[in-house]
């Protein structure tokens, strides 16, 4: 049985084509700056590796390129999409009303519509992903997998906030928690790694990417996560501001003349490492600016590693101590410095970094010293595995 898994980011596309007899990868791929100049594809598919670089403005464009590559002549892996029993997908909020992964029908896609306001940068490429995959591949199963299905072991005291409660009642005013499918992998491979059950550990796990969240998983599950009601709570991120003051938003939309609309686009598309360095949401073209001297840049690096130091710590209080913080995603697998500017200053925690070992990029690998009390790691994400073997799971039932 082979499934299609698409993982639409707000800025990137990642793919996997599996054969689920053994989980075989047939194919894999990133898009990367989707929406910003530069775009491209990188694909591979076990005997060639290639770039293909291309205006990529949209999400659609992009499944449509993906689907082209998969059948194309040259580096495609299959002969017809009938080969594909089905299409899993990553769907970021699933709300209250769905904790568990789901076949994705019109009523389900009503109610993503219903969500966009509250994941603006994310649940419309979810959407689009989906409609193309519906009108290329009409007979097969689209499977929904949810983010916010592992953070559902949160409890009351952490995910309700401080507001008058019939806003919860009334409007499901409430932390629900992203990037659960990454957390949920990565907690699993820390626990592998250490030679540990998951369910006797506490892992900080940080997804640090242009999206980033960071979870405390206690005994295998979610008990408190960074990203809030919607994904802009939290750390720093590529073009969200995370967490600041709300007395704010009225002050702006006073002193600016603006709209609400307005500023919810400036919240989620133009703050973050992009408002602050002036330079992009992306971190390696801000890592190149601020070795250039560019102030700015340099600033966002310095903001982002801080809003990470302050959630570990926040989360080994939350768990009343830790054995192991994670590194995963596009920063937390490639950024050397980010990790070591990090864990430096985590030494009251019993983190001993070893220098040698965090020079690896996109690898498992435990780079903490041999004593260290607390164990420091890198895991390359694999929220693909993980909605394959859901899709493949539910298609069984």
């Amino acid at each position: 049985m082979k499934i299609l898994v698409i993982n639409s980011g707000s800025s990137s596309l990642k793919f996997q084509l599996f054969n689920m007899e053994n989980e075989n990868v047939l194919a894999q791929g990133l898009f990367q700056r989707i929406g910003i100049n530069n775009s491209y594809l990188e694909f591979n598919n076990n005997q060639d590796e290639l770039i293909i670089e291309k205006e990529i403005p949209d999400h659609i464009t992009a499944v449509k390129l993906l689907i082209d590559t998969l059948l194309s002549k040259d580096q495609g892996v299959l002969k017809s999409m009938e080969e594909i029993e089905a299409v899993g997908h990553r769907l970021v909020h699933g709300g209250e009303k769905y904790k568990q992964t789901v076949i994705i029908n019109e009523e389900i896609i009503k109610q993503l519509e219903k969500t966009v306001e509250l994941a603006p940068l994310h649940i419309p490429p979810n959407i689009a992903g989906i409609k193309i995959c519906q009108k290329l591949l009409p007979n097969k199963a689209q499977i929904g997998v949810f983010d916010t299905a592992f953070h559902h072991t949160i409890p009351e005291k952490a995910y309700v906030y401080a507001l008058p409660y019939k806003y919860y009642q009334k409007h499901k005013i409430r932390k629900y928690g992203f990037h659960g499918t990454s957390h949920k992998y990565i907690a699993k491979r820390t626990a592998k790694l250490l030679d540990k059950p998951v369910e006797e550990l506490k892992i900080i796990s940080c997804h640090l990417g242009n999206g980033a969240s960071i979870t405390a998983v206690k005994n295998g599950k979610s008990i408190e996560t960074s990203m809030g009601f919607t994904p802009l709570e939290g750390l720093v991120m590529g073009t969200r501001s995370g967490d600041f003051d709300p007395a704010i938003i009225p002050f702006l939309l006073k002193k600016e003349n603006l709209k609400i609309s307005e500023l919810d686009d400036v919240l989620n598309k133009k703050s973050g490492l992009l408002g602050v360095s002036g330079v992009s949401s992306d971190f390696r073209d801000i890592e190149n600016a601020a070795a250039k001297g560019k102030k700015q840049a340099q600033l966002a690096i310095k903001l982002f590693n801080y809003r990470v130091q302050k959630y570990i710590g926040a989360y080994a209080a939350v768990m009343n101590g830790v054995d192991a913080v994670t590194f995963s995603a596009g920063i937390g697998e490639n950024s050397i410095s980010v990790r070591k500017n990090i864990l430096n200053e985590l030494g009251y925690l019993g983190i001993t970094l070893d220098n040698e070992k965090n020079k690896v990029r996109g690898q498992e690998k435990i780079i903490s010293a041999d004593n260290s009390k607390v164990k420091a790691l890198v895991i390359p994400t694999n929220e693909e595995l993980v909605i394959a073997r859901e899709t493949l799971e539910i298609l069984n039932r």
